[in-house]
């Protein structure tokens, strides 16, 4: 056997499509596209020094792995790589010539600490910790039934609430950079981020060819966007809520419960069938949100850190 890792040719569909396969097998709890993954690779800053990588077995893309420096984080030399091997080609050393590989880049790009998230399966828990890597916070995946299951009943915004989407915030998205940078400083987690390069946020966040906006839900209280719910679907039957927020000011008045609900019931009408999310551990508020909606955990992972030295 013939093992290598290489760097994603992002522009070949058919590399592209593999690396989303595996993916998609590996972590079927995420959405990914080919698109996103070649938006993801021409849309980094320098800084980011972002790179996705493949191991590749007998001309056959069996892992990945996407890596690079957290440019948005207030602490310098916060790396992080994230590794995932296609089910039927474990214990073929792909994950391990991955890591080394990233490791060695990272290290080279300045990374001072290297974080990644690991599936929490004693497999993969000790995979990580024989390299070094001790276990931090956790987070779930949940998955919500969306073609059988049942939504809570939508209800009328109280008065001076109205509900809008992303897509009405076209022609000024500003709005919600400011919302979206608040809600994500106060996120728990163990590598903080701060957004302030707006333009930087149009491209990566605003402009991902995963964002919904028909289906991102933002509420508005008497003229200002006070919470949202930004969503990723896969165009076929994924629907994945990346961030759900409030800003602090509105805190306690049932606005996340509100911009959410509104979302999956547009979604479902939409014909998506499968609904996931991810919530840090201790973010009790919104595992509670996650329940409510009927929301089951279907995975943990595990962040693992690496100090450099």
């Amino acid at each position: 056997m013939t093992l290598i890792v290489r760097d994603l040719r992002a522009a070949d569909p058919a590399d592209a499509e593999a690396f989303v396969e595996v993916r998609r097998r590996a972590l079927p709890f995420m959405v990914s596209t080919t698109d996103s993954l070649l938006h993801d690779a021409t849309h980094a800053t320098p800084e980011a020094h972002y790179q996705q990588l493949v191991a590749e077995a007998d001309g056959q893309v069996i892992g990945t792995v996407q890596m690079g420096i957290a440019d948005d984080s207030p602490v310098p030399g916060q790396g992080y790589l994230n590794v995932y091997v296609h089910p039927e080609q474990l214990r073929r050393g792909a994950g391990g010539l991955l890591v080394r590989t990233a490791e060695e880049r990272l290290t080279a790009a300045g990374a001072k600490r290297l974080l990644s998230w690991v599936l929490d399966t004693p497999e993969n828990r000790a995979f990580a910790e024989r390299r070094g890597y001790t276990p931090s916070r956790s987070a779930h995946f949940l998955r919500l039934d969306l073609a059988h299951g049942t939504l809570p009943p939508l209800r009328t915004p109280p008065r001076g609430v109205e509900l809008r989407t992303a897509a009405d915030f076209a022609d000024d998205p500003r709005p919600l950079f400011d919302l979206d940078a608040e809600t994500t400083a106060d996120e728990p987690g163990d590598l903080d981020a701060e957004f302030d390069d707006y333009e930087l946020w149009l491209a990566e966040t605003y402009r991902h060819p995963l964002l919904d906006h028909a289906l991102s839900t933002v509420v508005v209280v008497d003229g200002t966007p006070s919470a949202f719910t930004a969503v990723r679907t896969d165009g076929r039957d994924r629907y994945f809520t990346g961030m759900t927020g409030t800003a602090r000011a509105f805190r306690g008045r049932g606005l996340a419960k509100l911009a959410k609900n509104d979302s999956l019931h547009r979604a479902r009408a939409a014909g998506y069938t499968e609904a996931f999310t991810g919530n840090d551990t201790d973010n009790g508020p919104m595992l509670a949100i996650n329940k409510w909606f009927g929301y089951e955990v279907c995975a943990t992972e595990v962040r693992h850190v690496r100090e450099l030295g």
